[in-house]
């Protein structure tokens, strides 16, 4: 029987009982271990051995070491198994008393959903063409003193999706995804802008006066200059000073602050690109802004044609049109 079919308990009881297996745990003297070295994460493993068969693996052994947060166990006598998930994806376990001995094996038995555990082992597949590691070793590492949200409805709330992402992170594959696809994105960014010949710069983040873009500002005290300051609606003019001095094309990537309404897409702070180049016009800007936007769905998609998170399909590659405020007025309202 797997754990998450089994009946719902009362929140309070299951962190009792997860403490007192901390407490145990501490007194045995192997709490929270830090000389646990991961070699292998379960996405590669799968990318590098997936296709091979049953035979293959079994005549060249492949040793592993991977580390993960248990999200299944099935618990069957001598033998169990167990799922664990890494921020690469998810891989099974096979523990089998007779491989990591009655201790372990019975430590193991009494380990909770969500705890992080170590393990190493060999590689094979089961009868059903799972990729499994055969594990020899297997050691906690970290104890949940919380019990996950129950599997088969997951964490669906938004709003507590949004006030506890770290475990969003923990049971959406698809929130996952989004955090590296958006750390990706602004390296593509940064990389395209530098490649460029562009000047990362870094420009204050409390500012005098509120300048560079119409918003109401947070506002703030510096003690020790006894001023009223404002945090940055836009970095504008002190990019802008930065041209002025000599340095002739600049970028940040830098967070604003605007005091203004708040919803699921819209956020009081937020990151925005910036970037000023002397001796251009708006069309080498249109140019250099198709090119970052393909740059960054190449290096997040491995192509132009992209899915919105509607499920629509929008190829961003080629030449984009270029319009006029009046043409693309015109356009939309199907009016002259």
């Amino acid at each position: 029987m797997t754990e998450q079919t089994a009946q719902p308990q009362d929140e309070n009881q299951l962190i009792a009982e997860r403490r007192a297996k901390l407490a145990k745990w501490r007194e045995s003297g192997k709490a929270y271990p830090n000389d646990f070295r991961r070699e292998n994460t379960a996405g590669r493993l799968d990318e590098l051995y997936s296709e091979k068969t049953a035979e293959e693996l079994e005549a060249a052994p492949i040793s592993v070491k991977v580390a993960g947060r248990i999200m299944l166990r099935r618990l069957m006598g001598k033998a169990s198994f167990a799922t664990i998930q890494d921020v690469s994806g998810r891989i099974q376990l096979y523990v089998k008393v007779d491989l990591v001995g009655a201790e372990a094996y019975d430590d193991f038995k009494h380990w909770d959903i969500g705890d992080i555990v170590g393990a190493e082992g060999t590689l094979f597949k089961t009868r059903t063409g799972e990729l499994t590691i055969q594990v020899s070793e297997i050691r906690l590492l970290s104890k949940a003193l919380r019990p996950l949200p129950e599997k088969f409805h997951g964490l669906t709330d938004m709003e507590q999706r949004h006030r506890q992402r770290y475990l969003d992170l923990i049971m959406n594959e698809s929130s996952r995804f989004t955090f590296v696809a958006r750390s990706r994105m602004i390296q593509s960014i940064r990389n395209y802008m530098i490649s460029h010949h562009f000047l990362e710069v870094e420009t204050p983040m409390m500012h005098p006066i509120p300048g560079g873009a119409s918003a109401k500002p947070f506002i703030t005290h510096h003690n020790a200059l006894d001023m009223e300051l404002f945090l940055r609606i836009a970095p504008e003019l002190y990019l802008k000073r930065l041209v002025v001095g000599g340095l002739e094309k600049v970028f940040e990537i830098n967070r604003n602050f605007r005091n203004e309404g708040a919803d699921s897409t819209h956020s009081p702070e937020f990151v925005m690109l910036e970037a000023y180049q002397a001796y251009s016009d708006y069309h080498r800007i249109a140019d250099l802004t198709q090119e970052l936007v393909q740059n960054a769905a190449l290096a997040v998609a491995g192509s132009t044609t992209v899915i919105w998170a509607d499920g629509t399909t929008h190829d961003l590659g080629g030449y984009w049109d270029r319009l006029s405020m009046y043409e693309s007025l015109s356009q939309a309202s199907g009016r002259e």
